[in-house]
C-alpha cells in the first residue's frame, strides 16, 4: 500500500499538476479511510474494497458530527484514488461508480454592500506605519481583484509589476493568470514596498505579503484580518476573505459587467462556477425591471 499511496501522490502532484496543500488533503483522506478498515476490519489493503466499506465508512464519519460537506470532500478523495487505480488499470470498477453525494442544504452567499466596503477603506483611508499600509492594500486587493485568499498568502514579490499595474497570481492547480491592478491601488503597491524594505528582518523575502517579523502570512492570520475590520461596519454571518472576493465579482455584475470577463478574472475554469455570484446581480435586475416595466406603473 505504501507504494501505491506514493505513486498516487506523484500522480497528483505531476500529472494532476495540484499544489501540495490540495495533494496533502486527498492523502490524508485516503489514508483515514485505510485506518478506518485497519481498525475495523483487519484490512491494510484497500485497494479492492467494495462499496460496503465505503459505506460503512461514511456512516461512522456522520455519526462522528462531520458535515455533508466535509463526507464529500473525504469522498472526493476517495474518488480521484479509485479512478487513479482504474487509469493505472489495478482495477476494474470503481467502488464509488453509483455513489451519490450527500445532500447538502444551499446556503446563501451575502456579499458585502457597496458602502460596507467604502465605510472600512475609510477608517484606513490614510494608513499609517507598516502594518495599517499592508492592511488596507491587502483588502483592496481582495476587493478590486477577486483574488483567493491563498493566491494573496503565496503573491511571489517578482510577480507584482507596480510599473505595469498588473500582478500574476497562482491559482488553482498551478494555473497562472494576469490581475490588472486600478490605479488607485499602484501608489499603495509603492507605500507598502517602501514599508516592507524597511523591515527590520525579512525570512520569507521571495513573498510580497509579510508580517511585521518578516514572515510570510497565513490562513488565519488573512481571515482574522478581514474578519476584524468588516465586523466594524456589517453585521453578517460570514466576513471572510472569500465573501470579499464574493462581493468583487457580483458588484462587477451589477455595474454591468458580462460573465466571461468575471470568469476570467476569477481564474474559474467554467461558467457554471462563476454563475454561483449572480444571484446578487438577478436580485438588482429584478429591481430595474420592476421600476422600470411599464405594466408596473
Amino acid at each position: 500500500m505504501v507504494t501505491i499511496i506514493a505513486a498516487f501522490r506523484d500522480y497528483l502532484l505531476k500529472e494532476k499538476k495540484y499544489s501540495s496543500h490540495t495533494v496533502n488533503a486527498y492523502l490524508n483522506d485516503v489514508l483515514s479511510f485505510q485506518t478506518f478498515n485497519t481498525i475495523n476490519f483487519d484490512e491494510e489493503n484497500i485497494v479492492h474494497l467494495g462499496y460496503g466499506r465505503i459505506r460503512s465508512w461514511i456512516v461512522s464519519l456522520v455519526n462522528g458530527g462531520l458535515s455533508n460537506v466535509t463526507v464529500n470532500r473525504k469522498i472526493a478523495s476517495l474518488k480521484a484514488f479509485y479512478k487513479f487505480l482504474l487509469k493505472t488499470k489495478q482495477i476494474e470498477v470503481s467502488p464509488l461508480l453509483k455513489h451519490k453525494a450527500l445532500k447538502i442544504p444551499k446556503t446563501l452567499q451575502i456579499p458585502f454592500s457597496e458602502k460596507e466596503v467604502v465605510e472600512v477603506l475609510s477608517t484606513i483611508e490614510n494608513p499609517i506605519g507598516f502594518e495599517e499600509i499592508r492592511n488596507k492594500l491587502i483588502i483592496d486587493l481582495f476587493y478590486t481583484t477577486g483574488m483567493r485568499r491563498a493566491e494573496l498568502i503565496h503573491l511571489n514579490i517578482s510577480n507584482v509589476n507596480v510599473e505595469n499595474s498588473t500582478i500574476k497570481v497562482l491559482g488553482k492547480r498551478n494555473k497562472e493568470r494576469i490581475l490588472p491592478v486600478l490605479p488607485i491601488i499602484k501608489s499603495q503597491f509603492s507605500q507598502y514596498i517602501k514599508e516592507r524594505s524597511d523591515l527590520e528582518y525579512i525570512k520569507d523575502n521571495d513573498f510580497f505579503f509579510l508580517t511585521k517579523k518578516g514572515l510570510k502570512l497565513n490562513e488565519s492570520f488573512v481571515y482574522r484580518l478581514i474578519n476584524s475590520y468588516f465586523s466594524t461596519v456589517s453585521e453578517k454571518v460570514k466576513k471572510s476573505p472569500h465573501i470579499l472576493r464574493h462581493t468583487f465579482a457580483t458588484h462587477l455584475l451589477n455595474n454591468g459587467a458580462d460573465l466571461n470577463s468575471v470568469k476570467e478574472l476569477l481564474g474559474h475554469s467554467s461558467l457554471a462556477s462563476t454563475q454561483i455570484y449572480t444571484h446578487s446581480s438577478l436580485s438588482e435586475l429584478q429591481k430595474v425591471y420592476k421600476d422600470a416595466h411599464p405594466r408596473n406603473k
